[in-house]
């Protein structure tokens, strides 16, 4: 796992397995001028630890979840879907944004990861310039824009 910036609730958990998407989206997140604290899980194990505070995590304070989760659904361990799964079915985490991003444009994967309760869908372009406009955009819309439910979460 790799963090950075001091830890609060203003966190970004991005969970990704491929070294160079992860290092593109905190270096296009940077840009965006998106300071939040970002860690980074790359297994859907560790991401699922993360949130639940056990594990590689424990002692953390679970009650702080992320602003945000970027959710890759290609992962070791536990994909994405399963990811997503266990986040919709925990009360404390059901209403928790999840953005499914990813590089998959299959039909199938859009319709089970909305069925699971993905916040939002967006596939990674394999160009760079668009692959840095949308994640730009995503960062500024879930973490600037977005509101979240006061107390809930």
């Amino acid at each position: 796992m790799r963090m950075t910036g001091d830890m609060d609730e203003d966190t970004i958990l991005l969970v990704e397995d491929n070294p160079t998407d992860e290092k593109l989206t905190l270096r296009v997140l940077a840009k965006h001028k998106i300071r939040n604290p970002i860690v980074v899980a790359r297994d859907g194990a560790e991401a699922l630890e993360y949130l639940s505070g056990t594990g590689r995590h424990v002692g953390r304070d679970a009650r702080l979840l992320p602003q945000v989760v970027l959710l890759d659904l290609r992962l070791p361990k536990l994909n994405g879907f399963e990811v997503l799964r266990q986040v919709r079915a925990d009360e404390r985490t059901r209403l928790l944004p999840v953005v499914v991003l990813t590089s998959s444009d299959l039909d199938q994967d859009v319709v089970q990861s909305y069925e699971l309760g993905a916040n939002s869908y967006v596939r990674k372009p394999v160009d760079f310039v668009q692959f840095s406009e949308a994640v730009g955009r995503l960062g500024l819309y879930w973490i600037l824009h977005n509101e979240r439910p006061s107390g809930r979460l």
